[in-house]
């Protein structure tokens, strides 16, 4: 009895050891220096590298022994702890205003983040870390499992930051930049300033779907990710009109200014300006990380014969939701050259992402609904598995060696450049 209380306080003690390290790590990477100045600096975050280096510090700051799982081409990642795309209303702005080299800020997105949706990287410690909560010990009378109370600390920082901004400052247009290189009439003032005005409310309304609690399970995360797919369509809807009345209000020659503003606007630093077209942005992902993990369930959750039939229907949703996104990309991202054209490419981009998180929630919902509690233990632990196996195989790209030190050195020489 002695023993088994003994093997049980010394598993609680590294419990705590490890939650409590992850959630300082956390913490740490949300208040150093660096990131939040990067994010309380409009023009940094204008640029797409600043952006990725702050996601990448961090979306890995609980993760030890590498820099691994499928990280975006840019650099950056496509989940920080519970928030589903960070940074969504600017990597919209960068290409639809833009263009190339703007592809890889939204075209980067795809089935390697539903992937992530459904086998998710991080454990309940990790997530606790970014809720900004740290584990006290509660053990008296309860099991194992629920031994730990998680309580807010003080000071934690704010991970609605990238979810979207509703200031004129951070959500508004280059109004000034517009209106020095078109010399606009009152007509095309009056639907510059309504351009503005509903960009703001679109990033209000992004803003507002950041999630308020952490997702634990894929059911959970799938429709955190429905949620903020949604909110980023309703957003779109929003700019569109007014972005196409003024437009439309513009002569020849003053499209042609408008559109030469992104030949002098500072080319984001390789990477990402290595990808060429969006087509070959999408859905790049590090080789075998988001391949079917079949014989990793099959050991783990031991499904019965009514379950591997929710588990077909499940993988070969999956399948066709990486399909249909690949395809999307290949048939969309390259016809649009107007400001205009590009904002309605994303729209049915998110639209298509859409369904594909629909489709493939539905299959999860039945799949997971079926488990037993111990079977969605296992299922649940896959993803943290997976991703710390890679870390052990996986050394991360040339600029994010070194870890945490090197990314805010990068974050300093990129806020430096936004002056």
């Amino acid at each position: 009895m002695g023993t088994a209380a003994a093997v049980g306080g010394s598993a609680l003690a590294a419990r705590h050891f490890n939650a409590t390290r992850n959630a300082n790590a956390v913490q740490h990477a949300l208040n150093s220096r660096p990131v939040n100045r990067a994010l309380s600096n409009t023009a940094a975050l204008r640029n797409p590298r600043t952006r990725a280096l702050v996601t990448a510090s961090v979306a890995t700051a609980a993760w030890h022994g590498g820099n691994g799982w499928w990280r975006h081409r840019n650099g950056g990642f496509g989940w920080v702890g519970p928030v589903f795309w960070p940074f969504a209303f600017y990597d919209i702005y960068d290409y639809a205003f833009w263009g190339y080299p703007y592809y890889d800020t939204f075209w980067g997105y795809g089935y390697p983040d539903l992937y992530a949706g459904i086998f998710g990287l991080y454990g309940y410690d990790d997530l606790m870390g970014y809720a900004g909560y740290l584990p006290n010990y509660a053990g008296r009378g309860r099991s194992n499992v629920d031994a730990y109370a998680y309580a807010p600390r003080s000071g934690q920082a704010n991970l609605t930051q990238m979810c979207g901004e509703d200031s004129r400052a951070i959500a508004g247009l280059p109004v000034e930049s517009f209106q020095s290189a078109i010399q606009p009439n009152e007509a095309q003032r009056a639907a510059l300033d309504e351009l503005a005005s509903a960009s703001e409310k679109a990033a209000a309304s992004l803003k507002a779907s950041c999630p308020t609690d952490v997702a634990l399970t894929a059911p959970r995360r799938l429709e955190v990710m429905q949620q903020r797919i949604e909110a980023m369509i309703a957003a779109v809807q929003m700019v569109q009109p007014p972005l196409e009345k003024f437009y439309g209000l513009l002569s020849d020659e003053q499209k042609a200014q408008l559109n030469g503003l992104s030949i002098t606007r500072p080319r984001p630093a390789r990477p990402a300006e290595r990808a060429g077209s969006a087509a070959q942005a999408c859905d790049v992902a590090q080789p075998g990380l988001t391949d079917w993990p079949a014989a990793t369930i099959e050991q783990s959750v031991r499904p019965t014969d009514q379950q591997h039939k929710y588990l077909d229907t499940l993988q070969s949703a999956a399948a066709r939701a990486a399909d249909t996104l690949k395809a999307s990309c290949q048939t969309e991202a390259e016809a649009a050259l107007t400001p205009p054209a590009r904002l309605a490419a994303v729209g049915k981009r998110l639209d298509i992402m859409l369904q594909a998180v629909r489709t493939v929630r539905v299959a999860m919902n039945d799949f997971y609904g079926s488990l037993t509690d111990e079977q969605k233990a296992a299922f649940d632990a896959i993803g943290p598995q997976r991703m710390g196996a890679s870390d052990q195989s996986y050394r991360g790209r040339r600029y994010l060696r070194g870890g945490h030190a090197s990314i805010e050195q990068l974050i300093r020489r990129m806020i430096s450049f936004a002056r």
